[in-house]
């Protein structure tokens, strides 16, 4: 069984207002943010293969960062869109059974958490990481009136990876280029084309960096990990 992550992170960063610098090169605890992600699916062991979707002009960049890592590691182009990025990546995993596509901007995943969506989508053909929302959630109008309140119990956000069996990701995008539509969630892809896909119980901390808000967060969630690392240390000796 071969399952090949792909990376992805040829995405702008205007949100994150870094002047046209790739965020996912900035650093969290003194570490790129795309370091720490790739180190997370090289500890992986059911992981056999990663293939990173960059900028063509952040390859250099994205090396560097995969640098020393025991995965067999590949960098391609990405596309117009994050559907067409994806696609480049899922192509170049030609030998693969299953394909983890992974956002570059979430670097607090875990190999646990990447072993543990990897088996279920293995299991049921299709799965993701997923944490119950916290807040209550309102459907708006046009007008942003309040139109529905949906059953908190009932939603979930959907985190990455998002596993699939590599053959269904393909008739999937089959099926969006005969629709014409392009979709910005995985899942939403193969549901769009009538699959199933399990949601596997997530983690808060496997937040996508998308604002400096949220490079605020990394950066404590980043100083918790060194702090207990060094307590750990500390234990043993």
């Amino acid at each position: 069984m071969k399952i090949s992550a792909v990376i992805v992170a040829a995405g702008g960063s205007t949100r994150m207002r870094s002047g046209g610098a790739s965020k996912l090169m900035m650093a969290v605890g003194g570490e790129p943010v795309l370091r720490r992600t790739l180190r997370a699916f090289d500890a992986a062991a059911c992981i056999s293969e990663i293939v990173v979707v960059a900028r063509e002009v952040d390859f250099e960049d994205v090396r560097r960062a995969a640098d020393g890592l025991r995965t067999p590691l590949r960098v391609t182009a990405g596309g117009r869109e994050r559907q067409d990025s994806v696609a480049n990546g899922v192509l170049l995993c030609g030998g693969a059974d299953f394909i983890a596509v992974h956002d570059g901007a979430r670097p607090f995943v875990t190999p646990a958490l990447i072993e543990r969506v990897c088996a279920d989508a293995v299991r049921f053909g299709a799965a993701a990481l997923a944490v119950p929302v916290k807040d209550t959630v309102k459907i708006a109008s046009e007008e942003e009136f309040v139109q529905a309140t949906p059953d908190r119990a009932a939603l979930r956000a959907v985190q990455t990876p998002q596993v699939f069996e590599r053959r269904l990701y393909l008739g999937a995008l089959d099926r969006a280029a005969q629709d014409g539509k392009s979709y910005t969630d995985d899942c939403q892809l193969i549901e769009a084309a009538g699959g199933r896909v399990f949601l596997t119980a997530g983690d808060y901390k496997n937040i996508k960096i998308t604002t400096p808000e949220d490079l605020l967060v990394a950066e404590a969630f980043a100083a918790a990990e060194s702090g207990a690392a060094v307590r750990k240390e500390k234990g043993g000796q």
